[in-house]
């Protein structure tokens, strides 16, 4: 392992990644930043899959969601209407789908600062019949998860995870709110609390920003743009910080749920 480290790191140092390199996957080492990206994405991934194994069980009891105490009726915060930047900036990595950077034209919103936690959604499943969360057992009057291997009662002061977008907006209807758009998602996202604990459906399909160019290739982003797919923001416990950059678009169908995602709630400012 040690020669193929000091290898790699001999044939690095003849490779141009400056910000003037000639090949564009090069420029500012685009191609490497990639394939790290794609490795910490897959990390998560991949324990998503090890959950629906039955019998799993993980080598280390540390891979769970930090302690959280959300109120269960969360404070709001106001976004005024105006113009807002979204998508990454020129520098930097970024995925083709995260840009351009541009400008959003958005209505007065009052956004959750909180996501939904635990307690909150019990409410909801108590009041209208709605399904449990994947993971969730009943334990006695109370509910258990069950998630990687480890049985243990519901946290009600976490937020929710394991919903479907489904799930997620039938909760946020039953509030008198709605989910936010990506775009107020990110607009709001500086005074936002408890981001990264969970990945929070919105209510966009994802589609192509306004001048999108497809790069590296367009396997990437391209074929899943449409109104196949919903857009999730923030990234969750399991994600890694490298990888939760403030543009960060992920996605996926709005029936899954073994995702780690949960609830934010919005509405319509007066």
């Amino acid at each position: 392992m040690a020669d193929v480290r000091e290898r790699a790191l001999e044939v690095l140092d003849t490779v141009e990644i400056g910000p003037d390199a000639e090949d564009r996957l090069l420029r500012e080492g685009f191609v490497y930043e990639m394939l790290l990206a794609h490795e910490l994405q897959h990390n998560e991934t991949m324990l998503q899959l090890l959950q629906l194994v039955d019998g799993y069980e993980p080598a280390r009891d540390e891979f769970s969601m930090p302690a959280a105490d959300l109120p269960i009726r969360p404070r709001a915060v106001r976004v005024e209407a105006g113009e807002h930047e979204i998508g990454a900036g020129p520098r930097g990595f970024a995925y083709d789908n995260e840009r351009p950077r541009h400008r959003v034209e958005l209505t007065a919103f009052e956004i959750d600062r909180t996501p939904v936690s635990n307690a909150a959604y019990i409410e909801f499943m108590e009041a209208t019949g709605g399904e449990s969360p994947q993971y969730w057992e009943r334990d006695g009057e109370g509910w258990a998860s069950t998630a990687r291997g480890i049985r243990k009662p519901i946290d009600p002061g976490q937020p929710v995870v394991h919903v479907s977008w489904g799930q997620a907006d039938a909760f946020a209807r039953w509030v008198g709110k709605r989910l936010p758009t990506e775009q107020e998602w990110e607009a709001a996202r500086p005074s936002l609390d408890s981001t990264g604990l969970i990945w929070e459906w919105t209510s966009s399909h994802f589609r192509a920003y306004p001048d999108f160019e497809a790069f590296p290739y367009p396997e990437y982003s391209e074929v899943f743009f449409g109104d196949e797919y919903k857009v999730l923001r923030g990234g969750s416990w399991a994600t890694h910080p490298d990888v939760a950059r403030p543009g960060f678009r992920n996605w996926d169908l709005p029936q899954r749920r073994q995702i780690f995602a949960g609830i934010r709630c919005v509405r319509d400012a007066d």
